[in-house]
């Protein structure tokens, strides 16, 4: 079951569709339930919703596996996604894969301060939530902007995916933070890359590799479990990330 709502978020003066993934029988149930966040919520549940036609297909997985989380769907801005999902003006390092200078980013934090702030007091008092069983997902920028999220709030995200993510807009930033983070409250981070990320710009695909891997490096040594799956001949589209579905929410999500 879906609910989709619109909520103010005060920082950036504007309303956002918010979508909630209900489990089966939760109004059925005298239970609580685990929260998974997910970023560029459009394009989670829904082929229909999706920008490009195609999702994550989440709603049908998790209705078919019966799994027991709330899953809350946070749309994009199109025009603000960048700067929103970018906690830092884009550095050298993007520079270098790009192949020019960007000022876009800086948002990141107002973004996640305003989900953790705002948002999930409200999710957790209008649903049965488990409290202090929150996760975080997203795909490129937002695998991103959830692992600032772990870093910022690591009492709060206790597992997290970052699914080929585009850490390379803030590289330079973000290992800096993730360094000097105490993230030993975190659970679990699971991070995923393919080869052929930019599809024909091989160049490209392995500093996108090299970018996600310098990551995992770090945060390896920072959370034991860590989980880092290179998949061969994956693009950087719906298609491939779909896939990897299973995969992510068993680790999100595990079984008790």
């Amino acid at each position: 079951m879906l609910e989709i709502f619109p909520i103010y978020i005060t920082p950036f003066k504007q309303e956002r569709l918010i979508r909630v993934y209900l489990p089966k029988n939760y109004n059925m149930e005298n239970k609580r339930y685990p929260v998974l966040y997910m970023h560029d919520g459009q394009n989670v549940f829904r082929d229909k919703d999706a920008i490009g036609g195609k999702s994550l297909r989440l709603e049908d997985y998790l209705d078919k596996t019966e799994m027991k989380v709330i899953v809350v769907g946070i749309d994009q801005n199109s025009e603000e996604r960048k700067n929103e999902y970018c906690p830092w003006v884009s550095g050298e390092y993007s520079e270098k894969i790009l192949g020019y200078s960007s000022s876009e980013g800086g948002k990141g934090t107002e973004y996640i301060d305003f989900i953790v702030n705002e948002l999930k007091p409200y999710i957790d008092n209008k649903y049965l939530t488990l409290n202090d069983r929150t996760a975080m997902a997203g795909i490129s920028l937002g695998g991103l902007i959830s692992a600032f999220a772990a870093c910022r709030y690591p009492h709060v995200f206790k597992r997290v995916a970052a699914i080929s993510s585009a850490f390379y807009r803030n590289q330079e930033e973000l290992e800096k933070l993730i360094v000097r983070s105490d993230l030993s409250a975190i659970e679990g981070f699971y991070l995923d890359c393919g080869t052929r990320e930019a599809s024909g710009e091989e160049l490209i695909s392995k500093e996108f590799v090299a970018s996600n891997n310098s990551i995992y490096e770090i945060l390896r040594e920072k959370i034991l479990n860590t989980k880092f799956d290179m998949i061969n001949d994956a693009e950087h589209n719906y298609s491939f990330f779909k896939k990897r579905v299973p995969k992510i929410i068993s680790f999100l999500v595990p079984v008790e």
